[in-house]
């Protein structure tokens, strides 16, 4: 009696099931077929021939960070190559007009486009930001990205999509529902082995509260979340058709949660190599003041805080009256008001720590400004652990700053390795390992001190914008066959 009753639940539950599938199936196929009858019924160009529609979905182009130096320099290298291509951009800079960006792009990073590009923008950019998931951020920021991803494919479908900002969720749907070829830039894993260890130790850190590293239920709760996350993530990860990443360290954790060693290559951000190797390289002149520089948006992973302790530490144990004075200048971008708000509140750190006069912040500022920052300063100061790559630090290495950077990611396994056997830059963990190398660099005499920063600057060739355009088009080379 038992089984029958089972049977007659059960039977009836697997035929609706199957009856539901077959009808969503049938659903996306039509959603599928509409969507490429739009995309056949787009305009052609003045010879006839629709242009081929290459798209980036980058919701923040107009950041000015190192992401958006890949996406400007990818489209420049695109429109290099091939005639009969148009970019597009996808964002939700509604706040500037498409010729601003462009604009935008120039005095930021030295980038002239050849062509001009076609931006799309996008009305529901707030679904994919931080604060609006104060809970199971990564989950809501990805859910976010599908509908957000959903509007741009609404507005043009392309023959080509190129995530560049890490919105792995949105593939499958330009793949499948698109029908386009897709390719991504991976900057930084949505989430990665480390971050499951730091849960699984029980580490606290900014994205991996007290509370929660305090209770052992609560710890063991994240970390089955974070494992269904990198489940799903590898799944949406796989549809690519190339993959891209930043650095050796990124592309171990891309390797082990997609699977897509076939199809994946690193392709080197470009750094503006050359423009800061004009910068002249001479014995430092005696002054009455060193500056130590940061390049880094203000974003909580960058860890300003940690530079502005090292920093209040490094004068405290400086002798009284001591010679020259030290100057920490803060560069940095800020997206929006969250940003605006972290600045305020390391503000309010330096003026805890005392170190208020020494200590200046330059926000958004143009390109030649931070050129003379670096030509001028002693050390170039990077505090992000498992920084993905790190711009900033090449950027500072050309320019002919000593360079100190965090103990692991993209500054450990690829930048700051010694060149031809000597040293290019150093590298600390903690407050005191900052402070006391700091120190240890500004006791070098300024011909010890030449020596490494020519090092580095032969080192860093491989970063330059000509050897990103090969390696790019190389990788993307499938998505054009």
């Amino acid at each position: 009696a038992c089984f029958r009753l089972l049977c007659s639940l059960l039977l009836p539950a697997l035929f609706l099931s199957g009856i539901l599938c077959i009808c969503l199936v049938v659903l996306l196929w039509g959603v599928r077929l509409w969507i490429q009858r739009k995309k056949q019924l787009g305009s052609a160009g003045r010879d006839g021939k629709r242009p081929l529609l290459v798209a980036f979905f980058h919701p923040y182009c107009n950041a000015g960070g190192g992401g958006e130096r890949v996406l400007w320099c990818a489209i420049r290298t695109l429109q290099k190559k091939y005639r009969n291509v148009t970019c597009v951009v996808y964002t939700g800079d509604r706040d500037a007009t498409g010729e601003e960006i462009v604009e935008g792009a120039f005095r930021r990073f030295n980038i002239k486009l050849i062509h001009p590009v076609k931006f799309v923008f996008l009305e529901k950019r707030f679904l994919v930001e931080a604060s609006l998931y104060p809970h199971f951020t990564l989950l809501g920021q990805s859910l976010g990205s599908v509908f957000l991803g959903w509007e741009a494919l609404l507005k043009c479908v392309p023959d080509i999509y190129i995530d560049s900002m890490g919105y792995a969720f949105t593939i499958p749907l330009f793949k499948y529902l698109g029908g386009c070829r897709v390719g991504c830039y991976v900057h930084y894993p949505t989430i990665s082995t480390d971050m499951l260890s730091v849960v699984r130790n029980q580490d606290t850190r900014f994205n991996n509260a007290a509370f929660i590293t305090s209770s052992p239920l609560f710890s063991k709760f994240k970390l089955a979340y974070y494992y269904f996350f990198a489940f799903m993530y590898g799944l949406v990860g796989s549809c690519s058709d190339v993959v891209m990443v930043n650095s050796s360290w990124t592309l171990n954790h891309i390797l082990s949660l997609w699977r897509t060693g076939a199809c994946t290559s690193v392709v080197y951000p470009p750094c503006d190599v050359q423009t800061f190797l004009d910068i002249p390289l001479e014995v430092e002149k005696s002054t009455s003041e060193y500056s130590i520089v940061s390049v880094s948006q203000f974003r909580p992973e960058k860890d300003h805080p940690l530079q502005i302790r090292a920093f209040a530490k490094l004068l405290k144990e400086k002798r009284v009256g001591q010679e020259p004075s030290l100057k920490l200048i803060l560069i940095g971008g800020c997206r929006n008001q969250q940003d605006e708000e972290r600045v305020n509140n390391l503000k309010r750190l330096c003026e805890e720590l005392g170190v208020s006069d020494d200590v200046v912040f330059r926000i958004n500022i143009p390109f030649e400004e931070l050129k003379r920052h670096l030509a001028e300063a002693t050390i170039g100061l990077h505090t992000m652990w498992n920084e993905h790559f790190g711009i900033g630090v090449v950027e500072c290495m050309a320019a002919g700053t000593v360079i100190l950077a965090h103990n692991s990611g993209g500054p450990k396994l690829d930048i700051i390795l010694p060149h031809e056997g000597y040293v290019t830059g150093f590298l600390a963990e903690d407050e005191d390992s900052y402070a006391e190398t700091m120190a240890y660099i500004f006791s070098l005499s300024p011909e010890k001190r030449l020596e490494i920063r020519e090092n580095a600057r032969r080192s860093v060739h491989r970063f330059s914008d000509q050897h990103f355009e090969d390696t790019f088009l190389l990788s993307v080379e499938p998505l054009f066959k």
